[in-house]
C-alpha cells in the first residue's frame, strides 16, 4: 500500500498500478476470489476500532455503521463467489468450418480487465462506496488494479480500511501495488490520476459538479477513458389518485421515514413528490408535515454537508410560490427536516426547484391534472429511481405513466420507498444523465464488474495459448455459448 501527498508523484503510483495489473492478470480467478474473501475477513477483524473511528469522523450511528460494514464485506464475498462460478467472463466459442467458402476461422471471445482503475471515495458511505466498497471490489474482481483517492471527510476510516486490504495482499501474496491508497486532498491530484496515461477507467460517487469535472478531465485526454460517475438524483415519486384516496396517511408516514433516513444523506432520497390536486393530496401533505415535525434534528456527516444543505434549502424556500410546512429553525450542529409545496405551474417555470437538496428535504408539486404531472416528470431528466405509488385501478387508469417510467430512471419502484439499495444480481443503481455518466451500467450488484472489462476475441489461437475459460475441455466447467448453444 502506498500513500502520496501531492500530484507531483502520481506517475510513480500509476506505473506501479500498471505493472501490478499485468501481474494480476496472470493470477487464476480462484486465487482472486480468496483475496476478496480475505479482505472481508481483515475488515471484520478491525472490529470496534473501525466503528468507533468512523463514528467520530462521520456522526453516523453505530447501527448504521454495522449494517454498512456488513454490506461491504458481503459485496466482497459476492464478487468472490462470482469469480468461483466463472460465467461472468461471458465466454463464447465459434468453431472453425474449414470447408466453408470462404473458410470460417475459429473465434473465441471473453471479457478481460480494462486496466488500472481510479476510485474516488464517497462522503456519505465511508465503507460501501469508499476504500473497500463496491467500486474497489468489482474492479479487483474484474482483474484490475485499483488506486483509491480517499475522501477527506473520513481519512482515518479510509486509512484503516486500506490497512485491511494491505494485510490481505500480503497474506494472499498478491502484487503489492494491486491496491494503492492516496490521501492527498487536492483537485490537482485527482485530475492527475484521471489524466495519467496508465489510467483505464474511473469510478465516482458524489456531487454532479465533482462527477462532471472528472468526466471532462477524462474526455480531454488524448485517449479518452470511461468515467462511471453516480452524481445524485431527486428520485421523483408519483402519488397516484386512488392510492391517496385509500391510503394517504400511511403513505405519508412511510415517506416521512424515507425522507429523514440517515438525515437524508442518500442519493436515493425522495426529494420531489408529484401529485394531482385533491383533498386526498391535502391529507397526505398534512400528515407528512406532522410526521416530519416529530423527527428530531440530527447531525449530518460533517459541517460542509450541513452548510450546503442549509444554503440550498434556504434558496429553495425563498422562491416565489413555495409554501413551507415544517419548522425552519436551523442550527450550526444539526439539520432540520424540511417539507415544502408548490404548484405545478410555478415549479415548471423555476428550474432552481428541480435541483437536488442533499439532506432531509422534500418538495410536493401539486399538479392540475395528469398532463401537467407527466410534463413535470419528464423535465426532471435522468434519475437513479422513480417511484409509482398506486393501486391496480391507478395503474389501469394511468397506463402511460407505467410505460414511461423506464425512460426516467434506472430503477422503477412500485409502492415502496427508494431509500435502501439491495445488493443483488438484479439491482440497477444507475440512470440516465445527469444521474450517471453512463446509464448502461450499474454500480451495485455483480453486474457492476462490467464497468471494468472489455471483450477480446482470439482468432485461430493455438489451444495451448488460449485463456483457460476458452479451452475446448472447459476445465472451469463454466457456462459458455458454443456454436450458438449454451453448454458446460
Amino acid at each position: 500500500m502506498q500513500t502520496i501527498v501531492s500530484f507531483s508523484n502520481t506517475d510513480t503510483v500509476m506505473q506501479a498500478a500498471k505493472l501490478a495489473f499485468t501481474q494480476y492478470q496472470q493470477i487464476p480467478d480462484a486465487e482472486k476470489a480468496n483475496f476478496l474473501d480475505r479482505i472481508a475477513f481483515e475488515i471484520e477483524t478491525l472490529a470496534d476500532d473501525l466503528i468507533n473511528i468512523t463514528q467520530a469522523e462521520t456522526n453516523l450511528p453505530t447501527p448504521r455503521l454495522l449494517g454498512e460494514r456488513g454490506r461491504t464485506t458481503m459485496q466482497l464475498r459476492m464478487f468472490a463467489q462470482m469469480l468461483r462460478e466463472g460465467t461472468w467472463v461471458e465466454a463464447s466459442i465459434d468453431t472453425a468450418i474449414p470447408d466453408k467458402t470462404p473458410p470460417k476461422p475459429d473465434i473465441r471471445k471473453m471479457l478481460v480487465g480494462i486496466g488500472p482503475v481510479i476510485v474516488f471515495g464517497a462522503s456519505n458511505f465511508p465503507y460501501a462506496y469508499s476504500t473497500a466498497g463496491g467500486d474497489t471490489a468489482s474492479a479487483l474482481a474484474a482483474g484490475c488494479s485499483v488506486v483509491v483517492k480517499a475522501h477527506p471527510a473520513h481519512i482515518q476510516t479510509s486509512t484503516l480500511m486500506a490497512s485491511a486490504i494491505a494485510k490481505a495482499i500480503e497474506f494472499c501474496k498478491m502484487p503489492a501495488a494491486i491496491f494503492q491508497h492516496v490521501t492527498a486532498d487536492s483537485f490537482e491530484t485527482g485530475k492527475a490520476l484521471v489524466q495519467h496515461p496508465a489510467t483505464a477507467a474511473v469510478g465516482f460517487t458524489g456531487s454532479f459538479s465533482g462527477g462532471k469535472a472528472l468526466y471532462d478531465y477524462a474526455a480531454a485526454r488524448p485517449n479518452p477513458i470511461p468515467v462511471f460517475s453516480e452524481m445524485g438524483s431527486t428520485n421523483p415519486v408519483l402519488l397516484l389518485p386512488n392510492a391517496l384516496e385509500t391510503n394517504a396517511e400511511n403513505i405519508a408516514k412511510q415517506y416521512a421515514g424515507s425522507i429523514t433516513l440517515g438525515v437524508g444523506q442518500f442519493c436515493t432520497n425522495p426529494g420531489i413528490l408529484l401529485g394531482i390536486a385533491s383533498t386526498s393530496l391535502d391529507s397526505f401533505a398534512t400528515t407528512l408535515a406532522t410526521e416530519l415535525a416529530l423527527a428530531a434534528p440530527s447531525k449530518m456527516l460533517h459541517t460542509g454537508i450541513l452548510k450546503a444543505y442549509q444554503l440550498k434549502s434556504a434558496k429553495a424556500i425563498e422562491q416565489a410560490g413555495v409554501t413551507v410546512h415544517t419548522n425552519n429553525i436551523q442550527s450550526d450542529i444539526t439539520a432540520q427536516p424540511l417539507f415544502t409545496s408548490v404548484s405545478g405551474e410555478i415549479f415548471l417555470a423555476n428550474p432552481l426547484l428541480h435541483e437536488e437538496v442533499f439532506g432531509p428535504y422534500a418538495i410536493l408539486v401539486v399538479c392540475k391534472n395528469e398532463t401537467e404531472l407527466i410534463t413535470i416528470w419528464e423535465i426532471l431528466k435522468g434519475q437513479l429511481t422513480t417511484t409509482l405509488m398506486g393501486t391496480a385501478i391507478d395503474f389501469e387508469n394511468h397506463a402511460a405513466i407505467v410505460q414511461m417510467a423506464p425512460q426516467i430512471a434506472g430503477r422503477v419502484l412500485f409502492n415502496g420507498v427508494p431509500t435502501g439499495v439491495e445488493v443483488c444480481a438484479s439491482m440497477v443503481h444507475s440512470g440516465p444523465f445527469p444521474a450517471c455518466t453512463d446509464s448502461r451500467f450499474t454500480a451495485v450488484g455483480i453486474n457492476a464488474v462490467k464497468r471494468w472489462v472489455r471483450p477480446v476475441c482470439f482468432q485461430n489461437c493455438p489451444s495451448n495459448l488460449l485463456p483457460i475459460a476458452l479451452k475446448d475441455e472447459n476445465p472451469l466447467q463454466i457456462l459458455r455459448l458454443v456454436d450458438g448453444e449454451w453448454k458446460r
